[in-house]
C-alpha cells in the first residue's frame, strides 16, 4: 500500500504553500496567480514516525480559454485516481464558488478519503468562516493557514490513520538512481517521459515554458527502476522575463545538482544551439553522468552518412569532454528510446564505479613508466601512486614529488588513458596531483 496524498482546489486557494509545508521544502512554486502548477508536483513528508508521497496538483478550471485549463483537468483527475487520502483545500476569504462545487463533484464520485481544508484562517477573526463548507456534504472541515501553519498538526493527525507505517516503496526511492531529463524549452522533455511511460503523465503542448516545476516520475519496467525527472526548460537569461520562469531555471540547476545522470536532449532540427552548450558544461562541472539525445530525428531529411556525419559534428562542438553516449531519438516514433534508458543505466554504473587500488596502480603506473611527465623548468616529476578519492562521482589523487609541475596536458593525457582502459564513458572525472 503506497501513501499517497493528494492536493486538491480550485486556482489560488493555496495548494503549493501547503505542499511545501508538508514536504518542508519549496519544490512548489509559489505566486498569487492562478494556474501557476500545471503538472503533478511530487513531494514527500513524514509525521509520527509515518512516511507519505504527497500530489500538488494544478487548480481545477472549467474554462476553455487558456490551452493548458484542459490539460491541467486530466492532470488533477489523475492525481485524485492515484491517492488514497485527498486534501480539499477551499478559501474561507472567498466561500463557496461555483467552479469549488465542481471539484466537491469530482470528489465524491471517486469514493476516496476526502478530508476538507479551509484554508487562510490566519486570525481569530476568520474563525468559524469555514461552517458554509459542511454543505458540500464531504465531512468534518479543518481551519488551516497554510502560510503560517497553523492547523497543519491537526490534518496530518486525522491522515496517519490511513497510512501503512511499513511503506518501503518511500524508503526505497532513496536509493534508486536519478535521472533528469535537460535542455532548452520545448526540445521534447515532458513528451520523452510520456513516452517512457506510455501516460499522459507531463503536460505537453507546442508552447515552450509548459512546464515550470522539476517533475519526479518513478519507473519501474522492463527490468529498470529509477527516477525519471522532468525539468522545466533552461532558457538565457536575457529571455527570462517572467519572474516565474526565473524561479523555474533555478530549480532545473537545483535538479541537474540532485541527479545522478542527465538525459540531455537537443533538437535535431535546429543542431546544438550555444544555451545547449551551457547546459551542458553545467552539467560536466556538477560532475553528473550525461547521455546526449539528438531528438526529433524523425524531422531530420537523412542518407546513409547523415548520422554519422551529425555525431562527428556534435563531438567536435562538444570537446574536449566529448566521450559521451549520443542516441537519436525520436518521443513521436519512440525511436531509440528504449536505448536510451539502457545506456542511462550503463552511465550510472560507470558513475559508482570503484577500482581496487592495486588494479588501478598496476594500469596507470605502467602507462606512466612508458609516457612519463615532460620535465618542467628542469624539474623531473616522478608518480609513485594513485588512488580513487572516496566520491559520489569518480576522482583519483595521483602522488607524486612535484605535483605544482604537472602540466594540463598531462592531466588530459591520464584522463584519457583511464577512460579507454577503465571505460567511464558517459562520466566526468577529476584528477588531483598530491605532494607524497
Amino acid at each position: 500500500m503506497s501513501n499517497i496524498v493528494a492536493i486538491v482546489g480550485r486556482p489560488n486557494v493555496g495548494k503549493s504553500t501547503l505542499f511545501n509545508r508538508l514536504t518542508e521544502s519549496r519544490d512548489a512554486i509559489v505566486k498569487e496567480i492562478s494556474g501557476v502548477t500545471r503538472d503533478r508536483l511530487y513531494g514527500k513528508g513524514e509525521w509520527n514516525g509515518y512516511q507519505f508521497s504527497v500530489i500538488d496538483t494544478g487548480g481545477y478550471a472549467t474554462t476553455k480559454e487558456d490551452i493548458f485549463e484542459g490539460e491541467i483537468r486530466k492532470q488533477v483527475e489523475l492525481a485524485v485516481e492515484e491517492a488514497n487520502v485527498i486534501l480539499f483545500m477551499l478559501d474561507v476569504t472567498t466561500g463557496i464558488v461555483e467552479m469549488d462545487n465542481v471539484v466537491a463533484q469530482l470528489l465524491r464520485k471517486s469514493k476516496k478519503k476526502i478530508i476538507v481544508v479551509a484554508n487562510k484562517v490566519d486570525s481569530n477573526d476568520r474563525v468559524g468562516m469555514s461552517a458554509e463548507f459542511y454543505s458540500l456534504g464531504l465531512g468534518e472541515v479543518f481551519d488551516l493557514s497554510a502560510a503560517n501553519g497553523s492547523g497543519t498538526g491537526e490534518i496530518l493527525d486525522t491522515l496517519v490513520p490511513y497510512f501503512d507505517k511499513e511503506n518501503e516503496s518511500i524508503r526505497e526511492e532513496d536509493d534508486l538512481p536519478r535521472f533528469a531529463i535537460v535542455g532548452r524549452p520545448n526540445v521534447g522533455k515532458s513528451s520523452l517521459i510520456n513516452a517512457f511511460t506510455g501516460q499522459e503523465r507531463n503536460i505537453v503542448t507546442d508552447i515552450s515554458g509548459t512546464t515550470r516545476d522539476s517533475i519526479h516520475t518513478r519507473y519501474k519496467s522492463f527490468g529498470f527502476d529509477f527516477i525519471l525527472i522532468d525539468t522545466a526548460g533552461i532558457r538565457k537569461k536575457a529571455k527570462v522575463t517572467e519572474d516565474i520562469e526565473f524561479y523555474s531555471v533555478l530549480r532545473s540547476i537545483r535538479t541537474i545538482e540532485n541527479a545522478d545522470v542527465c538525459l540531455f536532449l537537443i533538437d535535431a532540427s535546429e543542431g546544438i544551439q550555444k544555451q545547449d552548450l551551457s547546459i551542458y558544461y553545467m552539467i560536466e562541472k556538477n560532475s553528473k553522468g550525461v547521455v546526449v539525445l539528438v531528438n526529433k530525428w524523425d524531422l531530420v531529411e537523412k542518407d546513409h552518412r547523415t548520422m554519422v556525419e551529425y555525431e562527428e559534428n556534435l563531438r567536435n562542438q562538444l570537446a574536449p569532454y566529448n566521450d559521451v553516449p549520443i542516441i537519436f531519438t525520436s518521443t513521436i516514433t519512440k525511436q531509440r528510446i528504449h536505448k536510451a534508458l539502457e545506456t542511462a543505466m550503463e552511465v550510472f554504473a560507470n558513475r559508482t564505479k570503484k577500482i581496487p587500488t592495486s588494479k588501478l596502480n598496476d594500469v596507470m603506473l605502467e602507462i606512466i613508466q612508458q609516457t612519463p611527465p615532460p620535465a618542467n623548468k628542469g624539474k623531473y616529476i616522478k608518480i609513485k601512486f594513485v588512488q580513487q578519492l572516496p566520491t559520489h562521482a569518480p576522482a583519483f589523487a595521483f602522488f607524486c614529488n612535484l605535483p605544482q609541475y604537472l602540466t594540463e596536458a598531462y592531466r588530459r593525457f591520464l584522463e584519457n588513458r583511464m577512460r579507454e582502459v577503465f571505460d567511464f564513458k558517459g562520466v566526468p572525472i577529476k584528477i588531483f596531483f598530491r605532494k607524497k
